[in-house]
Formats: structure tokens, sequence, C-alpha cells
């Protein structure tokens, strides 16, 4: 320690309350900003480093780190530390950061044991938008693991916990790795290709946080990267050591934590909407005013249109909105239907979208994941006798046979699953088929 506890810091400003801990680059406090009497946590770079001949390259470093926590919160986002200054005390430099009161996931999980599965998607759920954010300012955190995720709680609130993203020591930025020599974060929560080559990239954090949710959900930490490349060790599937856990959220961690860069979701978002197809209407809630659902698209198609008549409750023309979206996504417009092809090739990152965006403003009754249930409840068989009894399931079929479009029942008195109605311009056992593909 450099700084004792009781001590008073730049002219008093700050009292050291106490040691918060460190590594090998800097060392963190707890402290009391005397004239606001706010509790903050300031972070200094170890006096060891200070004698090291490359000092200034650190100093550059720490500057950075604290420029780009600056800009990640400008918009005081509830899921980013905040940074509040950028001082010098006696030739230190100094970041005063916001104090989150709690423990990290990390002591959280070993003091509590593996989190309930809704739990543990919520603060990683929370922890992604984060990084939409931070992405969409072209910053890489790289270190998005259980120690560096904050949980604070209001004691009088039950479910109250909410996650906050610290420690941007190691974000990289869209340019080059620097040639600065440094150790990349918790090499168990990182991919291969991060702790070996320093490479930067989107899908480094989403392999992170894919981590994260393994430690939270099983209380153990994933098989190292580096073995499973090097050494052939297998990655052990999550639902392997909690039986109990959905197939959809095993399936979510083992794609988010894909050996090879290529094969993990591109970007956060997709990642996101991807561990919310995982239980349809259940994890789609408003945090601190921030829209969970990411309108991805593979294909660069603009869902706000379908969002807005979804919210409002306009099923009929937001019916009609899917019908043309799904028909721009596939380039089918002018045909008017999709054929075989364009239905085996429809992205599933944007059948994901269409599908939570009903999901969501009909709580669950409406949705392609709500139809493809009820599908595989009625054999999940690609033939037509398959398809006439979910269509009687769903509603689009009566004693004269199937309904007309103007027919349909287009409100939330109409049977689970009636919409979005896709019959007149595809096929319906090929579609549910690929939807089942993109595990939907």
């Amino acid at each position: 320690m450099f700084w004792q506890n009781g001590q008073l810091i730049y002219n008093g400003k700050y009292k050291i309350e106490k040691y918060l801990g460190g590594g090998g680059f800097a060392l963190t406090y707890q402290a009391m900003h005397t004239k606001l009497n706010r509790r903050v946590v300031i972070k200094t770079p170890n006096i060891s480093v200070q004698r090291d001949p490359d000092y200034p390259k650190y100093v550059e470093r720490f500057k950075k780190e604290a420029q780009m926590l600056a800009m990640c919160c400008t918009e005081s986002h509830p899921h980013i530390v905040q940074v509040f200054d950028f001082f010098e005390e006696n030739g230190r430099y100094c970041l005063e950061m916001q104090y989150i009161a709690g423990e990290s996931l990390w002591e959280y999980v070993q003091r509590q044991g593996k989190l309930p599965e809704t739990e543990a998607i919520k603060y990683i759920r929370q922890m992604g938008l984060a990084l939409v954010e931070v992405h969409k300012k072209g910053v890489f955190h790289l270190d998005v693991t259980p120690p560096n995720i904050m949980l604070n709680f209001d004691p009088n609130i039950p479910n109250s916990g909410k996650a906050v993203l610290i420690d941007f020591g190691i974000a990289g930025d869209m340019s080059p790795p620097s040639t600065l020599s440094r150790s990349f974060g918790n090499k168990v929560f990182a991919p291969y290709e991060l702790t070996r080559k320093g490479i930067r990239h989107s899908t480094v954090d989403i392999y992170c946080l894919a981590g994260s949710l393994y430690y939270a959900i099983t209380g153990e930490r994933p098989t190292n990267s580096f073995d499973r490349k090097y050494e052939q060790e297998e990655l052990v599937p999550p639902k392997q050591l909690v039986p109990s856990l959905s197939d959809a959220v095993n399936e979510a961690i083992l794609q988010g934590m894909a050996l090879e860069a290529k094969d993990r979701p591109q970007t956060m978002e997709e990642w996101l909407n991807f561990l919310s197809s995982s239980q349809p209407g259940r994890y789609f809630v408003e945090i601190e005013s921030i829209e969970v659902l990411i309108l991805a698209s593979d294909v660069g198609v603009n869902y706000q249109n379908l969002q807005n008549l979804l919210k409002a409750g306009q099923w009929k023309a937001a019916n009609q909105e899917t019908t043309r979206v799904m028909l721009k996504v596939a380039k089918r417009e002018q045909q008017g239907w999709l054929d075989y092809e364009s239905i085996e090739n429809f992205p599933c990152t944007d059948l994901r979208t269409i599908d939570q965006l009903w999901v969501k403003y009909s709580k669950g009754h409406f949705g392609f994941s709500v139809q493809k249930r009820i599908w595989l409840e009625c054999g999940g068989k690609v033939d037509y006798e398959t398809e006439c009894l979910l269509g009687d399931r769903l509603g689009w079929r009566n004693n004269e046979g199937w309904l007309e479009e103007y027919e349909y029942n287009y409100s939330l008195d109409s049977t689970q699953g009636h919409l979005p109605s896709i019959l007149w311009f595809m096929n319906l056992k090929y579609f549910f088929s690929r939807v089942q593909t993109c595990k939907l």
C-alpha cells in the first residue's frame, strides 16, 4: 500500500478509507470526497511501476484509460462505472471513479454458489447492454470477467441487483494493438486469440461475457481456451454441470464461447438477441429506461416501424409490416412470396429479431417461437398432415378450410400463436424447419 487509512490527499479533498486491491499496474482505494461527502474509488499506478524505465508509457496508458472511460460514460449509463476526475498528487496520476457498493460477480458466486438461471441472465444482459454502447464508441473492454462485474443491491428491494462494468484498464480501441507488453485479463475467461495474439474485436467481449455467464450459472470456471486450442481439451457444456439449465441458454453460452472467433455471433447485439430467444417473453424487460431488445439485421433491414406498430398494439398493421420486411430480407419483394431456397437461407439474426419483437409486445402471446413450440407439439414433421394440425391449433383453419388473411383475429383475444400469419406467402412446413434450425 502507498496511502494509509485516514490519510488526506490532494489538499484534503479526499480522505483514504481503505485499500481495495490491485494488480501489477495499478492500485485502488476507497476514499471519501470530503467536500461533497461522497464515497469514491481512486485508482493510481503501483509504486513499482513508477520506478520502471517505461513509466511514461504506463502513464500514457493510464491517461488513455481515463479518457476511454470518460467517453464511455458521457451519458451516465447505469451499467458502466462513472469517472469523475483525473488529477495528479505528488507526481502520481489518479483517477477518481464512482464507488459501487456491493461485491463482484466473482465474490457473489463464491459466497452464494451457482445462481438461478434468471438471475444470472439478468446481470449478463445488463453487461451486454453496457458493451453495446461501449462498442458503438469504438472501444472493446477485453476483460468482461466476473471480478470486473460489480453487483449493487438495495437491501430493501427484493431482486434489486444491478450489474456495473468496471476496470477499463486493458480496454482497446479499434486501432492496431499497442507494442506495449501487457497481460490481458483473466485468461480463464478470455479467448485464446486475445491471450496469445492480442487480437481485439467485439467477439472477444462476447466470449468473455458468455464465459462469465457460464461461471454464474454453474459456479465453475470454464475450460481455458488456450488448453482447448492447443491441448484439445473439451469445454464442458454448462448443462452437463446444471441439468436443469434450459437447452437454449446452454446453446447461447456455447455459441458465445465458440473456440474460433468466426463461429461466434459477430456483434454484441446479435449475441444478446440470441440469448433473449432462450426464454421467449421472460427477459424482455426495460432496464433503467434502456430497451433490452436490439434490432439486429444481417442485411441492413430497419425494424423500427415494426417495433412501433407492435408497441402500439396495431396487430394487423404489424402483421402486414412483417410480411413486407421478410420479403425485403429475402429480396423477394417482386415475387411476393418465399420459395424453398429463400426460406432455407433466411438469416437467423433477422428471424430472431422479428420473433422477439412479436414476443415482447404481445407478452409471449404471439411470435414464431410460440408457433414453433406448438408445431413441435403437433409432431414437428415436415408434412402436410402436421401443417393442418398446426393450422387448427393456431386458428388458421375452420370447418371450411384455411382462412383468408382478412379473416384473422387481430387481437390478443385470439388463439396463442395466431400471429404473425405467414401462411399465405410461404410454405409452412419448410419455414418451421428453418425456425428450428435457428433455435428460436
